[in-house]
């Protein structure tokens, strides 16, 4: 019986609690195993950052530049904050095992690892051993990650939003700082290289002038894609600005950036990355045309490749036989495409048990080794079966500026401009050098001046010209209509520069030049004050007043005339009460977005949420203002 007394209950444990009725064996087969604390619940799916760096083992700097490559940002938990630590920072545990994963890791740790070594050496004063060490720096690629994040084409073509914004901002920075001159140049040849594409294909649609700088809407593939291209002033970077996350951000956009190039230049038939040289960018004034002459000549190139090929191989081949037979120049000139070699080709398999005539050619084997070369030079041309076409809405843009030669001035910028006349088919020529036409060129039809008024030295220049404001252009592309100059000559005061992602029907009010540019589009009589400045709805009420005062003068129909007047007056007084709703709607809707800068204080992802919000809005807060 041990201690136990006859008669008296059985004591319980010393491990059950006091006021429990069962033993602690019984509680555990009942209840199971008492959860530990931070083990279960949102404390165990949502992990600080502190914690990610323990588990992951790695410095802040390299969790940031793995999260932003990786594209992995906080989350909020939903509901109430785990722990009550409100305002920290928060990441999924799923997220933080996919980057315990990733092979980049290893490489961070290299890295890592190799500059101590580079480190140690120069600390001992080793330059030479420190030297020699830098040409082994380990060294990582990130196409797998943007086949992992953009598993088709089209996803990556959505996205390409905030890497062309953040590109075209590289292409204007000065190098100087964090922002070295390799990452300049970089980002000049990839903007470069997107806008030949686009004034190539024609597949630029919008284009607007803001404070910010010079909106762009593309329709590549069926998806639309915006970027801004700032303004070509001195940029002054500010102090307080973390690069390395802006870096970072470009590190891997430019990798996006080569798999889209490459897969569009392919589907035109054209090699990428382009073949420009130095020499072809040190002749041009910029990057832009250096790029838009070597387009040009592979694709004038493409399409004489295979005729080529073929006629010097059987001209190599006459040579040969120049001496065994006589062969007619005649023979030879009929010879000029690869479908005649073909057909003679399969002409001589026909008739291969019959003698050949003195006079025939064996072309089998030039057509082989015309084959042959042609196969081993498609990675460097253009393949002759691969032909540029362009869609209905293309070809329209196309033919808008068709036949018309524009002149920018030097005083104007000329990177978006020659952009929008080379993408809806017109020709540019400007001062300088490297310029295709000539300022005096007699077949210049519009010449783009931004000045109060025209110099003496133009004087001089061909009367047959007409000199305009750059708006003008702007403004024919957007509407898809040549509008006149009169009201863009220079030293006029300008029309209201409309932004073309606006919908006027939408927000319940059409400006007065949209009006009048319908009008002059459909071919309608312009009301005469609405030409002055007020808007048509004001110039047919007007109208309808007149209308009414004169039946008011006849004495019969004078009741009738002041009912249709009162009916007017009350259905006006509803169209203003509806204009003030839409008009507090949209104003509730504005919100004025406040420069910021990324300073060490702030992490990565509130850039990212910045970029993606800007994105969401599709440009139109910032196209309002």
């Amino acid at each position: 019986m041990g201690n136990r007394t006859k008669g008296r209950p059985k004591r319980k444990s010393f491990k059950a609690a006091s006021h429990s009725g069962m033993s602690s064996k019984r509680k555990l087969s009942r209840f199971g195993k008492k959860q530990k604390k931070n083990l279960g619940g949102l404390e165990a799916t949502f992990i600080g950052r502190s914690k990610c760096l323990k588990k992951l083992q790695i410095t802040l700097k390299d969790f940031r530049r793995l999260c932003i490559l990786k594209g992995i940002y906080p989350r909020e938990p939903r509901g109430r904050t785990p722990g009550n630590k409100k305002g920290q920072v928060f990441y999924h545990v799923k997220d933080v095992k996919a980057l315990a994963h990733e092979p980049l890791l290893a490489k961070f740790r290299e890295f890592r690892a190799f500059m101590k070594k580079v480190r140690k050496a120069a600390g001992r004063n080793e330059k030479d051993e420190a030297a020699r060490k830098d040409s082994f720096a380990p060294t990582y690629s990130l196409h797998h990650l943007v086949r992992e994040r953009y598993p088709r084409f089209v996803d990556a073509l959505s996205d390409l939003d905030d890497a062309l914004a953040l590109i075209y901002l590289f292409a204007a920075l000065p190098s100087a700082g964090r922002v070295a001159a390799k990452i300049t140049k970089k980002a000049q040849s990839l903007a470069a290289q997107w806008g030949a594409y686009c004034s190539t294909t024609s597949a630029v649609t919008k284009s607007f002038v803001s404070v910010k700088g010079v909106y762009f809407e593309a329709d590549i593939q069926n998806t639309k894609v915006c970027w801004v291209i700032p303004h070509a002033y001195t940029q002054h970077i500010p102090k307080d600005v973390d690069f390395r996350v802006m870096t970072t951000f470009f590190e891997f956009y430019e990798t996006l950036l080569g798999f889209v190039m490459f897969k569009l230049y392919n589907d035109i038939g054209v090699r990428y990355p382009l073949p420009v040289t130095s020499v072809d960018v040190s002749e041009s004034s910029t990057v832009l045309s250096a790029n838009l002459k070597v387009l040009k000549k592979v694709l004038q190139g493409a399409g004489n490749a295979a005729t080529t090929a073929v006629t010097e191989a059987v001209d190599k081949q006459a040579v040969e036989d120049e001496k065994k037979q006589s062969v007619t120049s005649t023979k030879r000139d009929k010879l000029k495409t690869i479908d005649e070699a073909l057909q003679q080709l399969d002409d001589s398999d026909d008739d291969e048990d019959m003698d050949e005539a003195e006079d025939d050619v064996d072309i089998s084997g030039p057509l082989k080794d015309a084959l042959e070369s042609m196969n081993n030079e498609q990675d460097s041309a253009v393949g002759a079966n691969q032909v540029m076409t362009l869609n209905d809405e293309a070809s329209k843009r196309k033919r808008l500026l068709a036949g018309l030669t524009f002149f920018i001035s030097r005083e104007v910028p000329k990177g978006y401009l020659e952009l929008i006349c080379l993408a809806y088919g017109g020709k540019v020529g400007w001062e300088g050098n490297d310029s295709p036409i000539n300022v005096k060129d007699s077949s210049i039809t519009h010449h783009i001046v931004d000045r109060p008024k025209l110099p003496s030295s133009y004087d001089d220049l061909p009367k047959s010209r007409e000199y305009i404001q750059p708006q003008w252009l702007l403004d024919s592309a957007n509407f898809s209509f040549l509008l006149p100059t009169s009201r863009y000559a220079v030293g006029a005061e300008l029309p209201p520069h409309l932004s073309p992602w606006i919908d006027n029907a939408e927000e319940g009010y059409t400006p007065a030049y949209a009006e009048e540019i319908e009008c002059l589009k459909n071919g309608t009589v312009l009301p005469s004050k609405a030409i002055a400045g007020e808007p048509a709805d004001a110039a047919a009420e007007s109208d309808g007043e007149n209308v009414e005062s004169e039946k008011s003068d006849n004495d019969s129909d004078e009741q009738d005339g002041t009912e249709e007047v009162e009916e007017d007056s009350e259905e006006e007084e509803e169209d203003e009460k509806q204009l003030e709703k839409k008009r507090a709607k949209r104003k509730h809707r504005e919100v004025s977005f406040k420069k910021y800068v990324l300073s060490s204080e702030v992490s990565y992802y509130s850039h990212h949420f910045y970029l993606n919000y800007f994105r969401r809005r599709k440009l139109r807060l910032s196209l309002k203002q």
